[in-house]
Formats: structure tokens, sequence, C-alpha cells
């Protein structure tokens, strides 16, 4: 089946977003403050892109939504940084109504819309483990009477990592066992049916068809820092980090193609302004 990595890259949809803006002049200023955006793009480089880029099974299509008021400056950055990948494709769309714009791009996105396909949601600061698609392709072999019964079927790796930057270590991490969280997280799409992925708040998909999830092995990063859309109200969790250990460090190397280097890199922006991960 086809598979369909899709990322929003400050995308400045109408809806979609915990942080509220009245019109969407100012949520372009919101998402594309100089601050904001070199923080963006030093997680998509040294976090996000490195474990995609080394997936264990190449086959896959990702479609990076931006929106066609994107500053020049950025696209021709984030041109440069996806130039080498094949998989990758930038859309670019005027601000429109969320579910309704990442459903048209991602149904457009299907090579042939009447045979099935996998759908998997990735955000632009987080990492998928270097064998996620591979493990993803199996899960939908293993499940395929499933699958033929059901015009959509989830699929949760619930397992993972949290990371943040701190003031006494380049970064912190503590494990998260999530189900739902919205990060290494697929859906199985019959062909001809045009709901999407995101059609679904990732946190309710089972309450709409049914799920599969694993609870093993690691399979996402999630990065933690100050302009975490999901942490911008009242009532967040704070998660106990802590210094990496040495396991730490070959779990990150191993099932992410990351290096302790790689990390600091990606949260060093935040460093530089002041910006570091509230909890």
């Amino acid at each position: 089946m086809q598979t369909i990595v899709f990322c929003r890259f400050s995308y400045p949809a109408i809806g979609g977003f915990q942080v509220d803006h009245d019109t969407i002049d100012a949520r372009r200023a919101f998402l594309y403050a100089p601050e904001r955006m070199e923080q963006r793009f030093a997680l998509f480089e040294h976090l996000c892109l490195p474990g995609l880029r080394t997936q264990t099974d190449p086959d896959f299509d990702l479609v990076v939504l931006i929106g066609t008021c994107l500053p020049d400056p950025y696209l021709a950055r984030l041109q440069a940084l996806l130039a080498g990948m094949p998989q990758a494709r930038i859309i670019a769309r005027d601000p429109a109504p969320h579910r309704q714009i990442c459903q048209s791009v991602l149904n457009a996105a299907r090579k042939h819309v009447n045979k099935p396909c996998l759908q998997v949601r990735h955000d632009d600061d987080d990492a998928l483990a270097v064998d996620f698609i591979a493990r993803l392709r199996k899960a939908a072999s293993d499940c395929e009477a499933l699958l033929l019964g059901n015009k959509l079927v989830g699929f949760d790796w619930n397992r993972g990592y949290t990371i943040c930057r701190s003031d006494l270590h380049p970064f912190e991490i503590t494990e998260t066992v999530t189900p739902y969280l919205g990060v290494a997280q697929a859906m199985a799409v019959q062909g001809g049916v045009r709901q999407s992925l995101m059609n679904f708040a990732h946190s309710r998909i089972n309450r709409f068809m049914p799920t599969v999830t694993f609870a093993d092995p690691p399979m996402f990063l999630r990065a933690h820092h100050a302009h975490n859309d999901s942490r911008q109200k009242a009532g967040v969790s704070h998660p106990d980090f802590h210094a990496p250990t040495v396991e730490h460090i070959e779990t990150l190397n191993r099932r992410f193609a990351l290096t302790a280097d790689a990390v600091e890199s990606a949260f060093a922006p935040a460093a530089s302004n002041g910006l570091r991960a509230r909890g």
C-alpha cells in the first residue's frame, strides 16, 4: 500500500490550533515570528528529518503542507533541507479550514484513490524511529482481515520519549507511554474512502474506528518546548525529565539515527533566545 507521511510546517489553518487567533494575519504573525521559526527549523532539521531519511523501508511519500504566504527566505530554507530527500514534496495552500484542507491535500497525494493506503500524521518537531514505516506495513499485513472488514483502521505506537532542553544539561529526557498521543500514529484507509487521518482528533480515533495499539519498542521522540501548541493552556502535564544516560544516547542513535550533538542542536535556538521548556 502507498504510505503517506503528512506534515504541516507552520501552515496557517483556520482552526486546528489550541492557540486561538482572531484573524489569519494574527495567526501568520504568530507562526512566522523569527524566534519561533528559528526553533522550528532547528527541530525539523536536527530532530525530525534524520529518522525519516534513514527509514529501513524508504518506500513512502512525505507531504509537507505550507501556506502560500510562507515568507520566501523560509521557503528557500525548507526546500534546501528537503532537496536530497526524493520522498518529500512541498504543497502550498492558502489558509483554509484545517480538517478540510488536510483531507484535500492527503487525498490529492494518493496515487490511486480507489486503492487502499496508509496515512501517518507527523509534526515537524517530533521524530519517528527508523523502522516505523516497516513496522507499520507489517502491522497492516498482520491485520489484513481487520482492514478488509473496515473502511478505516487506526494504528498507534504508544511508547517513546519526550525530550527538552534544560539549564543543567544539553537536553533532558523521559520515557513516555501514552495512547493516542498523535505521534507514531497512522491509519489504514480503504480505496474510495475520502476521509483522512486528519479528519479525527488524534486522542479520539478509537471512538470512530477499530484501532490496534503497540506498546513497544520506543517509536517516537516528542519535543517539549515553549512553542508546543498543545502546552499553551492550563492543566498540561509536566513530565519528570532527567539527564540522559548512556543507554538513552545509544537508543537515540539506534532507534532514531540521532546523536547527542544533534539533539542539542535541535534545541540550540531555544537556548540562545531564552526559550526553554516549561515544566
